[in-house]
C-alpha cells in the first residue's frame, strides 16, 4: 500500500515538473509570420495544418468570409478571445497569431491567421511546437474556429 502511494506521489511530482518545463522546452519558432504573402510551410510531422499546403495530411481549407476584411478580423478576434488557454500574441492589420496551451500537459501550439480581403478568405496555419503528433488537435481547433465564425 505504501509503495503504491509513493509511486503515485512520484508520478504527480513528475507531471507537475514536466508541465512547468514545457514552455522552456518549446521556444517560439523563428519562421512565424507572413513571408512573401504566405504563412510558413508545415514541417514533415503530422502536427501541423495549413491552408497553403498543396495536399496531404497538412492541407486544410482557408476560412471563407463575406463582407470586409475588418469585419472578418473582428469576428475572428471575438472567437479567439473566447478560446480557452489561448493568448493573442500578434495583432496586425491582416495577420493574427495566437498561442494555445493544451489542457493537460500544457504543450504550446502556434495558430496563425492571414486575412486576404481580395480572395475573401482567412488563410490558416496551426502547428505544435513539440512532438511528432498532436492527435489532430490543431485541425480540430481550426475547424472549431471556422464553425464559430459562421453567421
Amino acid at each position: 500500500m505504501k509503495i503504491a502511494l509513493y509511486v503515485l506521489i512520484a508520478i504527480l511530482i513528475l507531471a507537475v515538473a514536466l508541465r512547468l518545463l514545457i514552455p522552456f522546452m518549446s521556444p517560439e519558432p523563428d519562421n512565424l509570420g507572413v513571408q512573401e504573402g504566405k504563412l510558413a510551410s508545415c514541417p514533415d510531422t503530422p502536427n501541423c495544418v495549413s491552408s497553403f499546403a498543396a495536399g496531404g495530411d497538412a492541407a486544410i481549407d482557408p476560412i471563407e468570409f463575406t463582407g470586409s476584411a475588418g469585419e472578418a478580423k473582428a469576428s475572428l478576434l471575438n472567437v479567439l478571445d473566447e478560446m480557452p488557454r489561448s493568448t493573442i500574441r500578434t495583432n496586425e492589420p491582416n495577420y493574427v497569431r495566437v498561442v494555445t496551451r493544451s489542457p493537460i500537459m500544457g504543450y504550446l501550439d502556434d495558430n496563425e491567421f492571414l486575412i486576404d480581403e481580395e480572395s475573401g478568405v482567412i488563410h490558416v496555419r496551426a502547428a505544435a511546437r513539440l512532438g511528432r503528433s498532436d492527435l489532430g488537435a490543431n485541425r480540430m481547433r481550426i475547424e472549431q474556429i471556422r464553425q464559430l465564425m459562421q453567421p
